[in-house]
């Protein structure tokens, strides 16, 4: 899945200032697209984000695809694809979301489409040799610090993606399926969905959380954790990339579920994705 090189500077290279005035906003689009569309869907893939080179304040851009049913396996779907923006700020991508052409054509040509828009707050690692949030230098300081950490009982949004060297494709694939069958089942996990920009090298996932804690409760155990020190050891990758999230707002709806970014109240389970109605609402596993 092509790309165009988003190179933009940062704003301000100040090694202190806080993550709200350089880091940036994501914007995550899902699609399944309608068999009806399905060759403008297909033309998405060969042009690629070269339409978007003109978007205001468009910093990085990612046209991707995604496994069957928005899985993980080897497997492409048909229909589910994805996109994957990164703006200056917050009101871009809003405004990318709720007026941009392409966002508009997304949504009449999908049976179904979602849209997240978060702050990160942490990350590291590049993607494509850039690093659009930019916040591996601010986590030096207090200031940032501040800015970094997520609440207790609060949504949180995981990407992890990496290029996986190709002779270690097979080795890498061994261990995925375990580890992604274990997310997709976890009870903390709101959405996960399964992203690439090529089949088997260039892998992807995206994932919502009821919290920090139930994140860090998967990534530390069981079969994830496995693929993780096999992926220290065996040295799979040859560039990856991980950012935590603040969900901002959510829109749509994705398998039939909306996503309820309301905190959890203490001393009370969070609630699994509700299934309504569409409405609007202010992993590779490595």
């Amino acid at each position: 899945m092509s790309s165009f090189p988003y190179d933009k500077t940062w704003t301000n290279q100040d090694a202190a200032v806080t993550v709200n005035e350089q880091a940036a906003t994501a914007l995550l689009l899902l699609a399944d697209i309608k068999a009806s569309q399905r060759l403008w869907g297909y033309a998405r893939f060969v042009l690629g984000t070269l339409p978007l080179r003109h978007c205001h304040g468009l910093r990085f851009a990612k046209q991707l695809g995604s496994g069957e049913n928005g899985g993980f396996g080897l497997k492409p779907s048909l229909s589910i694809q994805g996109l994957f923006l990164v703006f200056d700020d917050s009101s871009q991508a809003f405004d990318f979301w709720h007026s941009h052409p392409l966002a508009m054509r997304y949504k009449q040509s999908a049976s179904e489409c979602f849209g997240l828009i978060a702050s990160p707050l942490r990350a590291r690692g590049s993607w494509s040799g850039q690093r659009p949030f930019g916040l591996e230098s601010q986590t030096n300081t207090n200031q940032s610090r501040q800015h970094t950490e997520a609440r207790p009982n609060e949504p949180i949004a995981a990407l992890t993606r990496a290029s996986i060297r190709i002779s270690k494709a097979a080795a890498f694939w061994s261990k995925a399926p375990a580890a992604q069958s274990s997310l997709a089942d976890h009870p903390g996990c709101m959405l996960a969905i399964g992203l690439g920009e090529a089949p088997l090298l260039r892998q992807a996932t995206f994932s919502v959380w009821q919290s920090d804690a139930a994140m860090d409760a998967y990534a530390r155990t069981g079969a994830h954790l496995a693929a993780i020190k096999a992926a220290g050891m065996g040295h799979f990758f040859s560039e990856d990339m991980f950012v935590r999230f603040k969900p901002l707002a959510s829109f749509g709806s994705w398998q039939g579920r909306t996503l309820n970014l309301e905190p959890a109240r203490p001393a009370q389970s969070a609630t699994q994705p509700q299934t309504t109605a569409d409405r609007s609402e202010p992993a590779t596993s490595a």
